[in-house]
């Protein structure tokens, strides 16, 4: 009998436990401001990664964005940011959000072609005269059209922020004519469009992960490489290479994405407030990218770097140069969405 009353009063003792957990957890979630968090109380949370350093402009923007969004959302959105690629290179990263794991990533628009091919429009060379015309182009129609054709990705593209105007490093030789590419090794992304216009200029294209470029210049594997001077300067690129010309052969954007399942769970009130931290956060960015190259450029050279200037008619050499590329690379791109591009620019500059 003793066995038994013990036996009963522990089942009643679980009982009442049971029912006390349960009448905690319906109030804690009925407390919940639906109207700030969504539909459950729960505070979301934004995993942003990218993959340059803590002291890019990038870094600098997505800790803006970062802000930004959770004042304005009173903390129902916390944003935990991840730099150096610690969640994985753009791709990586791209697939993350396609898959839910992830919430934003800011890639160049490169390796996004190779998820939306139109969007290799930007990898065409010399396309862009400078940044104000491309803020205008990629502001505008053609470029909000572009950004929409992500949802078919499970990506959402919020803005565009920028990477800027890519340029030569090598340590051969100086570049200031096309004949001045001829055999040089040049690291470039894995993009076939950059890889056959470098190849027309008469260089020899590698493509390698950015993450062992800086062993490979050190040990002779290529000549050089092309990026923003903020990129050069800060990965201390200056170390092993000794020129640098401002070929200004690409102008490369960044596309802030998020992923589209995390987008969609959103009320239509954070949905504003991501999209517009991310266009708010992004002029931030722009106008720190361009403050920063300005000031990286000579910091550069004062590390010992010899600075080349390319004349009009010899940037004008390479454009008749890669010409071919283009025309071939149209019909894969899109020969609507490069006349469209073409035509914002033109109309851009009148």
């Amino acid at each position: 009998m003793k066995k038994l009353f013990g036996l009963l009063s522990m089942v009643l003792l679980i009982t009442v436990l049971a029912a006390c957990g349960g009448d905690n957890a319906e109030s804690t979630s009925g407390d919940g401001d639906e109207s700030a968090s969504g539909d459950s109380g729960e505070t979301k949370t934004i995993k942003a990664g990218i993959g340059l350093n803590s002291d890019h402009p990038q870094y600098k923007g997505l800790l803006k964005f970062k802000e930004i969004v959770e004042e304005e959302t009173d903390g129902a959105i916390k944003v935990e940011t991840y730099h150096s690629g610690q969640l994985g290179d753009d791709r990586t990263m791209t697939e993350a959000l396609q898959l839910g794991t992830q919430e934003v990533v800011i890639p160049s628009t490169a390796p996004l072609a190779n998820f939306v091919p139109e969007f290799s429009v930007f990898d065409i060379p010399f396309l862009f005269p400078n940044e104000q015309v491309a803020d205008e182009v990629l502001d505008g129609e053609v470029g909000q059209e572009l950004l929409g054709k992500l949802e078919e990705q499970n990506l959402v593209g919020l803005s565009y922020w920028e990477n800027g105007f890519r340029d030569l490093t090598n340590s051969e030789r100086a570049v200031a004519t096309v004949d001045d590419f001829d055999g040089l090794k040049i690291r470039t992304m894995e993009n076939d469009l950059h890889l056959d216009a470098f190849k027309a200029l008469g260089a020899n294209p590698t493509p390698m992960a950015f993450t062992e470029l800086f062993t490979a210049m050190q040990q002779g594997t290529v000549d050089g490489q092309e990026n923003p001077y903020a990129t050069i300067y800060l990965q201390k690129f200056y170390e092993v290479q000794e020129h640098v010309s401002n070929t200004h052969h690409i102008y490369s954007p960044f596309v802030f994405l998020m992923s589209k399942s995390f987008y969609d769970g959103l009320t239509e009130e954070q949905q504003k407030i991501v999209k517009d931290a991310a266009v708010e956060a992004g002029e931030h960015e722009r106008k720190l990218n361009r403050e920063a190259n300005e000031k990286y450029l000579k910091e550069l050279q004062e590390e010992g770097m010899e600075y080349t200037e390319i004349t009009d008619e010899a940037r004008q050499e390479m454009v008749d140069a890669v010409a071919p590329v283009v025309e071939e690379y149209k019909s894969k791109i899109g020969e609507e969405t490069v006349d469209k591009v073409y035509q914002a620019i033109e109309d851009a500059q009148k």
